[in-house]
């Protein structure tokens, strides 16, 4: 669908890559990445034709459409949500019109055997079917079922775009996109404004509905569930690595390790061929090897080490002091905007040492009851914050607080103490303010780099409750991992509100899910939640279940009117098969409940790394959820037994 072939970009004397050559083919879900300013968004817009290469081809057929999203665009709000949602089916009203022309010219003309004729009904219905394809008649379905998956209530989509955020915003541009049905999409950071449930939903779509989708994403969860190549940018090389993302990391691991080998050789090697030539340069006798040696020497071109690992780097927060016991308490909390209820009936309890989630849909709450413990916004119910509580908040408006005067380096020197100052390159380093970027002045940068910047901030000065409000939406992996062991080794209490599944695994051992007007305590991980969630649903289904379970004892107990159509002994019969259903119903209920403990025990044994390849688990695992997928059918099965034979006594 798109070959690029001897791809060089260069902006300064140095090209951010050369040679580069790919394909993305049909069903392709590539994952393109490399550190910030390697060249990934200037990549995607080579792709879609916005900005020209210094040299080489990018060659797109001419019948393929491309949809790209850019991190930062214009938006425009002077249509609701709807009517700006329509606007992907431009071109179809445009396909309609050439449709309706085609039409009236085949009716108009009379030559129906001329070669002319027949290639107007060939064009006629070669149009009409691709029309049809893109789904003419369902676009108003198509509209509210993209708009719903992406987080928009049925009653947003006739509200003018102007009352919504930026992040809102965005997702009615990637709703666009989506809605176009291009033959490629080109995606840079689409989940950024996404909560959970719009990723999951986003990520079901990629998968199953896109034809060709090459992204850049910073959500390590979102590109391995939905990509199966990854396209690296480093070196001033595009390396195509035809594995998921995962993999793509064992497997680059192995090629430093390689490089590191390789450079070390190499430095080796100059090292001796330089000793040579200071200690023979100037003795007549080896002259000619000297020359042959400096020419060796010009000729070598330097190996290349993928940019230094600073994994090993570690951010502790200064000393504090020691908090209450509890630095949050909520009863029954409630926030009325107007005669809109954005919770109600709010009761939590945080303790002190506890990381905590909040999650849920935007616009349910998350926000609102941070800004209700930090003071900010009137509440109703009791809010009590702890003894010597210390708050440090992070949110995308602390970026707008910095002095502009200050520059990057500056700003960190003025709250750096201790023996941290003397390591404040390499922190700024790890964030992406490297080399010269930290003598950058706070009024040049970018809003995403002004929010990484209130972060180091953030990390440096002494609190003991830290709130955050989606703090990795402007990081890339390496400065996640940075801010992930950061808050895992915090002494104090954090409260994190974020979509970012991959960085609250293994970070929170609490989620607190808003919803519905409610908020809802879930014990355990992030992932926990997920799947407790899934489990809530069956559970639902498995209450339905036993409801009817329940209706079917029931009337399986005898009326007098029934026991005079049948006798004793038939009744007495019918009641030990019932029992004998319902016994067999509730070994199988308990038997799924010890498969269904056993495998959640498995799981976490398997995401220790040591077990992960230890087939003995693997293999009880694999056998555990056969057995399981079994009985839960002979459930079933019984179940339906035990409703026909307790249906037959009426």
């Amino acid at each position: 669908m798109i070959s690029v072939e001897g791809l060089k970009v260069e902006f300064g004397v140095k090209p951010l890559f050369s040679g580069a050559g790919f394909v993305v083919n049909e069903r392709d879900r590539i994952a393109l990445v490399g550190k910030n300013g390697a060249g990934k968004s200037t990549l995607l817009k080579i792709l879609c034709g916005m900005q020209k290469p210094t040299d080489g081809t990018v060659a797109v057929p001419t019948d393929t459409t491309l949809g790209y999203l850019p991190q930062v665009m214009t938006l425009h709000d002077d249509t609701t949500v709807r009517e700006e949602a329509k606007k992907a089916f431009a071109d179809m009203a445009k396909m309609k019109e050439r449709i309706d022309d085609l039409n009236q010219q085949l009716a108009e003309r009379t030559d129906y055997e001329s070669d002319d004729y027949l290639a107007l009904v060939e064009k006629f219905t070669a149009e009409h079917e691709r029309y049809m394809m893109m789904g003419a008649d369902n676009y108003e379905a198509d509209i509210e079922r993209t708009l719903g998956g992406l987080g928009f209530k049925r009653t947003d989509l006739d509200r003018p775009t102007c009352e919504f955020s930026g992040g809102w915003r965005m997702r009615i541009e990637l709703a666009k996109i989506l809605l176009r049905k291009p033959d490629v999409l080109l995606l840079d950071e689409p989940t950024n404004h996404l909560d959970i449930e719009s990723i999951q939903w986003l990520e079901q779509f990629l998968l199953q509905s896109a034809k060709a989708v090459v992204l850049v994403s910073h959500d390590r969860a979102f590109i391995n569930n939905v990509c199966n190549c990854t396209l690296e940018i480093s070196c001033g090389q595009v390396i195509d690595y035809k594995v998921k993302y995962d993999e793509y990391v064992v497997l680059r691991k192995d090629r430093r390790e390689q490089q590191l080998r390789a450079y070390e050789n190499q430095q080796k090697e100059m090292a001796e061929m330089r000793a040579f030539i200071e200690r023979f340069r100037y003795q007549a006798t080896k002259a000619v090897q000297v020359q042959q040696k400096i020419k060796q020497l010009e000729k070598i071109v330097p190996i290349e080490v993928d940019e230094v690992d600073t994994s090993a780097l570690r951010l502790k927060f200064p000393p504090c002091l020691r908090s209450g016991d509890y630095p949050v308490i909520c009863d029954d909390v409630r926030k009325d905007y107007g005669e809109q209820t954005v919770f109600d009936h709010a009761t939590l309890t945080i303790k002190r040492g506890e990381k905590v989630a909040f999650v849920g849909k935007n616009g349910e709450g998350k926000s609102t009851l941070v800004k209700c413990i930090m003071g900010e916004i009137p509440f109703t119910g009791e809010l009590k914050i702890g003894h010597n509580i210390q708050i440090g908040y992070f949110a995308q408006n602390q970026a707008q607080l910095l002095d502009e005067s200050l520059t990057v380096f500056e700003t960190i020197d003025n709250v750096a103490k201790g023996e941290v100052r003397l390591r404040i390159n390499d922190i700024l380093g790890a964030f992406m303010f490297g080399g010269e970027a930290s003598d950058k002045k706070v009024k040049v940068l970018s809003g995403g780099e002004r929010s990484r910047l209130a972060m180091i901030r953030l990390l440096l000065e002494p609190v003991n409750l830290l709130i955050l409000d989606e703090p990795t939406n402007h990081l890339d992996m390496q400065s996640k991992d940075v801010l992930k062991d950061a808050i895992r080794a915090f002494d104090g209490t954090a409260i994190i509100v974020s979509h970012d599944r991959e960085f609250l695994d293994g970070l929170v051992t609490k989620v607190y899910e808003f919803g519905g007007g409610k908020v809802r305590e879930h014990l355990g991980g992030i992932y926990d939640f997920l799947r407790s969630k899934q489990i809530a649903s069956l559970a639902e289904l498995g209450a339905s279940q036993g409801n009817k379970q329940a209706t079917a004892t029931q009337a399986a107990e005898p009326t007098a009117q029934s026991l005079q159509k049948q006798s004793y002994a038939e009744h007495k019969e019918q009641q030990k098969q019932i029992k004998k259903a319902e016994k067999a119903v509730a070994e199988s209920e308990n038997k799924i409940a010890k498969y269904e403990s056993r495998l959640k025990e498995l799981d976490d044994i398997l995401c220790n790394p040591e077990n992960a390849s230890n087939m003995e688990y693997v293999t009880e695992y694999t056998d555990i959820k056969r057995l399981l997928d079994e009985e839960v059918d002979r459930w079933e099965q019984l179940s339906e037994e035990l409703m026909r034979i307790g249906g037959l006594e009426n």
